[in-house]
């Protein structure tokens, strides 16, 4: 103590006639800004009454209502999820820090729940089949084998960042597992990991550098760091309003795109074993398939798949009944190059898919783009009842049985609390069915009509951790599609500001345009906890299975769930359940 009062007598002794003016010009700034807001809000202003009565203080109200979704998570308490602790377990698995819980979950667990039986005589976790492929379009000549049962779900370059989709790619590849385009497009960015070499020229839009482009990058890389050295590279080089559409391969220092107006004979045969497993999605926009006129293009969709494994047709989204929305300040000039539109305006695409007037036409359209493929198409829906899809079930039958291969080779079923980057509020957890019950009702009547084993289902809707997935796959699922949780494995914090509405952008620059925020994303770290949280994912599967005494994720069914309602009424058969809440 003695020796703190000797440090601030001393201290005192010292004069900062610099900083003790900074200060007092600061207080009195203030104070004059403070006076002329109260004037300007009490007495001139006639737009917000709250600031006519309140001026000046009632200012707060709009500085906390801005800081009420970024700040949230933080001082609220966790109500969309069963609790904090998932959310947790989410960025816990993706920088590779112990995910293990103590004491209890943040939260008590009393709201209805589909749960897991576990067996008498459980396994170790080392017992567990580890080979969770699962195979599409077994009757198509191409069919996909994954090396996962987890994808990244459908997220489009344009809603997300370019720096997010390559390191969604990354990650993807890292991790192996298959990415969906969304139905922005094939874009350079989903082939971030494609290494440049010659004979790639023949598809590529090549950009070199001189040799003092080349030094200058070497120069920057050494006094800055890589990414402001390819930033630098790529305006000097290229130079264009549209220059993000380009890659950068370090070794051979050249910007490179896809040149889709090379011919489709210059064009790599085989999938690139250099990039993920791509899934191409088709929206009613046709983005990246469709020539100048908005029509679909045969050709420029024959080079797509020539990237990509299979293709999903988008019908509906859980969170969005409507065509695609992508705010102007988010279409850039890379993204309006990507999807063949105008840069800086809104685009909103078409409700109605422009070949499913009908299902038969629908059908009829996956057929040809079967033929065009030769690898597995599906449809990506909504179910609001059994009799809806019944409809989907009986003519996937009856072209089966006629033997025609026009029928979609996997559903992708969005469920209704399902997430958007921009959607109405009035149809985001409003519309369809949530994903168990629809699931259980795609199952159940591809089951009844004897086609279940020629159709894959795909669920996707709020799945974060194993436990959320192993009940979907309980209920039928064969593949298990996750958007909001690979978003925050890559840096999300859930400000919800990702349509850039009301010119807030994303902050930290995974779902935004802007460049500033951009430039803060740190690309190759997102993609190695992107992948991270995927491996987590299929140990948590495994331990979860072990428990359940099962050796291979096959051997899931429903009857190893159990159901208990808010009363705390269970169902020790969950059929009896989804039969009780399905009744007509």
């Amino acid at each position: 103590m003695e020796d703190l009062l000797i440090f601030t007598k001393d201290l005192s002794a010292y004069d900062f006639p610099i900083l003790s003016f900074i200060i007092k010009a600061s207080i009195v700034l203030l104070l004059v800004i403070s006076v002329i807001l109260f004037i300007y809000d009490r007495f001139i202003q006639r737009q917000d009454q709250l600031l006519i009565n309140y001026p000046l203080i009632g200012r707060m109200r709009y500085l906390f209502y801005l800081l009420r979704d970024p700040m949230r998570q933080y001082f609220g308490d966790e109500k969309f999820y069963e609790s904090f602790d998932k959310v947790k377990w989410v960025y816990d698995a993706a920088e590779r820090r112990s995910a293990y819980a103590s004491f209890s979950p943040g939260q008590p667990q009393n709201s209805a729940r589909l749960s897991i039986k576990n067996a008498n005589t459980v396994l170790n976790s080392e017992e567990v089949n580890n080979d969770f492929s699962v195979t599409f379009g077994e009757d198509t000549k191409i069919p996909f084998t994954t090396r996962s049962v987890f994808g990244r779900s459908a997220m489009s370059d344009g809603a997300i960042s370019p720096e997010g989709t390559r390191a969604f790619s990354k990650g993807a590849y890292l991790g192996r597992f298959p990415i969906n385009t969304g139905e922005g497009s094939l874009t350079s960015n989903f082939l971030y990991t494609h290494q440049y070499t010659p004979e790639c020229k023949r598809y590529l839009d090549v950009k070199e550098g001189t040799f003092f482009a080349k030094g200058i990058y070497t120069l920057l890389g050494l006094v800055t760091n890589k990414a402001v050295a390819q930033t630098v590279y790529r305006h000097m080089v290229i130079n264009t309003a549209d220059e993000d559409s380009y890659l950068f391969d370090k070794k051979s220092k050249v910007c490179f795109r896809v040149d889709w107006d090379a011919p489709l004979k210059d064009f790599p045969e085989e999938v690139p074993s250099d990039i993920p497993d791509i899934i191409f999605q088709m929206g009613s926009g046709l983005y990246g398939v469709r020539d100048k006129d908005g029509a679909f293009d045969e050709q420029r969709y024959a080079k797509v798949m020539r990237f990509s494994r299979m293709t999903e047709i988008k019908m509906a989204q859980g969170a969005k009944q409507t065509g695609g929305k992508l705010l102007g300040d988010k279409v850039s000039e890379a993204i309006a190059y990507y999807r063949g539109v105008e840069a800086h305006k809104d685009l909103f695409s078409p409700n109605q898919f422009p070949y499913a007037q009908t299902l038969n036409r629908l059908f009829d359209f996956i057929g040809r783009l079967k033929e065009l493929s030769d690898k597995p198409v599906g449809v990506k829906i909504v179910i609001s009842s059994k009799i809806a899809f019944q409809e989907y079930a009986d003519l996937i039958a009856s072209r089966i049985k006629e033997g025609s291969p026009a029928y979609p080779d996997f559903i992708t079923i969005d469920g209704g609390d399902g997430g958007s980057g921009a959607a109405p509020l009035e149809m985001m957890m409003t519309v369809g069915m949530t994903i168990s019950k629809a699931l259980y009702i795609a199952d159940t009547t591809l089951k009844e009509v004897g086609v279940r084993d020629k159709v894959r289902l795909i669920a996707s809707e709020k799945v974060l951790t194993p436990d959320d997935a192993i009940v979907l796959f309980g209920i039928g699922a064969d593949f298990v599609a996750i958007a909001r949780a690979f978003m925050m494995s890559a840096g999300c914090i859930r400000a919800r500001e990702c349509s850039g509405a009301h010119g807030r952008h994303c902050p930290v620059g995974l779902a935004t345009q802007d460049k500033k925020k951009r430039a803060s994303f740190l690309t190759e770290q997102k993609a190695r906890n992107v992948a991270s949280y995927h491996d987590q994912l299929k140990h948590g599967i495994r331990g979860l299975l072990a428990i359940m005494g099962l050796k291979d994720l096959n051997d899931l069914s429903k009857e190893h769930l159990i159901f208990k309602d808010h009363t705390g009424k269970t169902y020790q058969d969950v059929d009896n359940y989804f039969k009780e809440t399905l009744e007509d």
